[in-house]
């Protein structure tokens, strides 16, 4: 239930733009949406056959072109979602790509032709693409951008001027206060006015070139600060208008925006999913997981998206990240196991520093090297995404757990996972679903019998996982 302190106010209105301005508008929107053919633009709306979306955060476009192919492609990923592709200002912290300068895809990750060449390599290798988009605010100075364009905080020249922000140039610090959350200005970066005919004209534009480069969706940079309303009414102008999306809007109780005013526009981020994983796994008992998802009082699974963390969440400690090792990855298991929602595995580079910008400047030379942590390629996560694909759609069966740290369940008579969070080694008989037949742990690598009655019985170390599903007879 939505509770707020204060009624919206009336947006208000800004002096008209000249009818020149508005048609030059128009015109470079529609040039840019036509650039591609509109054959080359993909529908996309996980939860689908293939639900998990790798994010390759601050990846450069040729990078993740490269990953498509050898690794997400091939391990059964549906999505790969790559960061804010849009001119930003300069400086090598990684929040350098959430201030846009303008629309042209002239960021640090790659240019135009480097972006369109990913898509299509992605595509080529079975994975989708969804765009990081910052749609709600511009930059908090001036200068050049990387792309070269000049800006000021409230003017963006060919693109926005002041008359296009939102009158409260004050930072947001009233979460009990929608219009405070909504019209003022995210940690002091110039705040988009959306009620506005020309932002969202433009907005639309901006995101119609993406779809004619062939992306396939789009996550909502700060969707929380745009109305529900202003939203719907951009994704409305999309060439595709039922292109997938899902938006960060993150839950806090009390607060005057909550996420479920925004699940008529596409999927939303469901923030506690993470911070609780992160509470049971550290403190609490691995038995509560019995009714993850809808029964902790979420957002219905089909339209959360959930995450063990990202990139803002490994930086504040809200969530789980790397550095928690075994509660970390074990932690990913359960969600790709776990039939709730539609998964990102978040897929970074080391830090000590939590502004630091990416390792040679987001190209990835190989995995596990200049301090690229690629947590989507850890052998006990990506083997989990076939599990998940081969599970699709069936529900929890044959829970157990011994009122602690240990628990199992299957997947109907798809799959079936166990999870062993004691201190010790743990043996036992399981049952299952499973029709009689030997099995692959996808885990370990190791065989696993069941028998006619649908039960086998295996040895778990601390700290490990047991996952095996049909169709993966061998290893």
């Amino acid at each position: 239930m939505t509770s707020t302190s204060s009624a919206p106010p009336k947006r208000h209105r800004k002096r008209r733009r000249t009818a020149l301005a508005a048609t030059l508008t128009a015109l470079s929107a529609a040039a840019a949406a036509a650039l591609w053919a509109p054959g080359s633009i993909a529908s996309a709306s996980p939860p689908g056959t293939k639900d998990v979306t790798a994010v390759l955060f601050e990846w450069n476009f040729a990078s993740v072109a490269k990953e498509c192919t050898t690794t997400l492609g091939p391990a059964g990923y549906g999505y790969v979602q790559v960061s804010p592709p849009a001119e930003h200002i300069q400086g090598s912290q990684w929040w350098t790509s959430y201030q846009p300068v303008s629309y042209k895809i002239a960021g640090r990750l790659g240019d135009a032709t480097a972006f369109k060449n990913m898509i299509d390599t992605c595509h080529a290798a079975g994975v989708k693409v969804v765009v990081d988009t910052v749609i709600n605010h511009m930059t908090a100075g001036s200068g050049t951008g990387t792309g070269g364009s000049s800006y000021t905080k409230y003017n963006y020249p060919g693109l926005y001027s002041s008359a296009d922000m939102d009158d409260c140039t004050s930072t947001v610090s009233d979460y009990t206060n929608r219009a405070n959350v909504q019209n003022c200005e995210l940690v002091g970066l110039a705040d988009l006015d959306t009620g506005e005919e020309h932002v969202r004209a433009t907005i639309a534009g901006y995101m119609n070139s993406l779809l004619g480069y062939g992306a396939d969706g789009f996550r909502i940079d700060a969707a929380k600060h745009i109305p529900a309303a202003d939203l719907a009414n951009i994704k409305s102008r999309l060439t595709n208008p039922s292109v997938y999306w899902k938006q960060e809007v993150i839950y806090g109780a009390g607060e005057a925006v909550q996420p479920t005013e925004y699940t008529g526009n596409g999927d939303v981020q469901e923030f506690r999913y993470a911070y609780d994983l992160k509470r049971v796994f550290n403190n609490e008992k691995l038995a509560y997981l019995t009714n993850y998802g809808e029964g902790w009082g979420y957002m219905n699974s089909s339209v959360a998206g959930v995450f063990v963390d990202n990139h803002d969440t490994e930086r504040n400690g809200s969530t789980l990240n790397y550095k928690d090792g075994a509660n970390y990855t074990l932690a990913n298991v359960f969600m790709l196991a776990y039939p709730y929602g539609a998964p990102d595995i978040n897929s970074g580079y080391e830090w000590s520093d939590k502004d630091a910008g990416p390792p040679n400047n987001g190209q990835v030379n190989a995995c596990w090297q200049d301090g690229w942590k690629c947590q989507h390629a850890w052998p006990e996560i990506i083997r989990m995404v076939a599990f998940r694909n081969a599970t699709r759609g069936q529900s929890v069966t044959n829970w157990w757990d011994n009122g602690n740290n240990a628990i199992a369940f299957g997947r109907g008579g798809k799959g079936y996972v166990a999870i062993n969070h004691e201190a010790g080694s743990l043996t036992r008989t399981y049952q299952t679903s499973l029709p009689a037949g030997t099995y692959c742990n996808v885990q370990n690598n190791t065989s696993v019998t069941v028998d006619s009655n649908g039960r086998f019985t295996a040895t778990l170390g601390s700290n490990t996982a047991l996952a095996i599903y049909a169709g993966k007879a061998s290893c």
